[in-house]
């Protein structure tokens, strides 16, 4: 008697399903291993080269915009001008004196925060000024003027002492007037008036600088002061 063998025979449909499903879970080959590594290599490598780029981008970003403040307000100040300043004339019969040349060349041309100021022509003979970067009130030497009336014989002095020893003496007039905020020092021992005039909170830095002038162009001489008022 024979076996029939048809109903244990794989069905040829099901035979192919089984070998697709199995080509796709196999293993990828090696030609696909070796271009998915390179895709990986490729995009790590990547990341590695961008990463210094964004950080020298992220510290320069702030560093340029810093310089650039910076250099603005520079040309700010630069750029910056003050009105010219306008000086009344007053008595000064030496002003075209040697002396008063000499102290006008030895004058600097900055005194602290204060510098040169322009002067609306025609200025007072032998007369130089300094102000703020923002103008404000004035810093203002004077050469060759007439002896204040208030200076006399009973006038207290201040004995400036400037570098190598010397001295220039002081005498102090201040307007009483209210809301006056300024006071005028005359230098009374070279023979020729000299007025500084200051603002009341500059300190003592202007009669300092000024002192050294006078001494360094001007030689000291005896005080002449008025007599006592009857």
């Amino acid at each position: 008697m024979s076996n029939d063998t048809r109903g244990t025979e794989p069905d040829a449909t099901q035979a192919e399903a089984t070998d697709a499903a199995a080509a796709d879970t196999a293993e990828p080959t090696d030609t696909e291993q070796t271009e998915g590594a390179a895709t990986a290599e490729d995009s790590e490598d990547y990341g590695v080269r961008r990463s210094p780029a964004l950080i020298a981008t992220a510290v320069a970003l702030p560093v340029a915009l810093v310089v650039g403040i910076l250099v603005m307000g520079v040309l700010a100040n630069r750029h910056h001008s003050r009105d010219a300043l306008v000086l009344g004339a007053v008595p000064a019969p030496t002003a075209s004196s040697a002396e008063c040349a000499a102290l006008m060349s030895a004058l600097p041309e900055k005194i602290g925060d204060y510098t040169t100021s322009t002067l609306v022509e025609p200025a007072p003979p032998a007369t130089h000024a300094w102000q703020l970067p923002d103008g404000g009130d004035p810093i203002v030497v004077r050469c060759g003027l007439d002896r204040p009336q208030e200076f006399n014989v009973t006038s207290p002095l201040l004995k400036n002492k400037v570098a190598g020893g010397a001295e220039v003496d002081w005498f102090e007039v201040r307007d009483q007037t209210s809301g006056v905020s300024q006071g005028t020092w005359w230098a009374v021992d070279r023979g020729t008036y000299i007025a500084l005039t200051v603002p009341d909170n500059v300190g003592s830095g202007p009669l300092q600088d000024v002192s050294e002038a006078i001494a360094k162009a001007i030689p000291a001489k005896p005080i002449d002061p008025n007599p006592i008022p009857n």
